[in-house]
């Protein structure tokens, strides 16, 4: 399918000032989606949406293009995806740019690997499917959660408290990594989440939500783990 990566980067991070471009072990955090998406070879174009120049400056450095600039109504605290992607879509359509499918890469997603979006966008294609969603397992069974309420602990469903783990239904979160989607389905149904969407299961070891500082720290001891096995596996240390 003729696609598109667009990584998602606006420059007003709230949370962790410059969050986009901050430096994960030694480059930009935005460089590790870029990179990804063009290492699949599988993009008519790898663009980054932003409003701010010095990411788009760095973005075009790392083989990114920005043939745009995103607007003020989607770079503020309260466009959704959804908007950045129509947006993106529209301003292609205005210079005569199609596409069939979208790859949406956030642009905090260093553990998102070329191979990892070949194969979801190998499942978007073969399943004809709306969307392709990463999604990891909670774990701890939430159904097993507990709330205070009073001073007091209880168990939110009490019913549960006595099953053991693994009879209880696996429940899954997005990755918040990235989303494969049909260009025709979602300019009909506006929403990334869509009626036929199709999971993309990952490990909890490949999934790492950066919203502190102290979630970014152990982003990148992650990372070193698993680079270090990568390495290992390599270097012929592992059967």
């Amino acid at each position: 399918m003729k696609s598109v990566a667009i990584i998602t980067a606006r420059g007003g991070s709230k949370r962790i000032s410059r969050k986009n471009i901050r430096p994960f072990l030694g480059k930009p955090i935005l460089e590790y989606s870029i990179e990804a998406a063009l290492q699949t070879e599988l993009f008519e174009e790898v663009m980054v949406s932003t409003d701010d120049a010095e990411i788009a400056e760095i973005a075009q450095q790392a083989g990114a293009k920005v043939p745009f600039f995103r607007s003020a109504e989607t770079a503020n605290d309260f466009a959704t995806t959804a908007d950045v992607i129509a947006e993106v879509l529209a301003a292609y359509a205005q210079i005569g740019k199609t596409f069939e499918a979208v790859s949406c890469i956030y642009p905090t997603a260093p553990f998102v690997t070329a191979d990892t979006l070949s194969a979801a966008m190998q499942l978007l294609e073969q399943n004809q499917a709306d969307c392709v969603i990463p999604v990891v397992k909670f774990s701890f069974p939430p159904q097993r959660g507990v709330i205070i309420d009073n001073g007091k602990i209880a168990p939110k469903w009490p019913e549960n408290m006595a099953k053991r783990s693994q009879d209880l239904e696996p429940i899954y979160h997005d990755c918040g990594q990235f989303y494969c989607l049909n260009v025709e389905r979602f300019l009909q149904q506006k929403a990334i989440w869509m009626e036929h969407a199709i999971p993309f299961i990952q490990e909890e070891r490949y999934v790492q939500d950066i919203d502190t500082l102290e979630d970014w720290a152990l982003a990148e001891m992650k990372y070193k783990l698993l680079q270090a096995e990568r390495s290992k596996k390599a270097d012929g240390k592992y059967n």
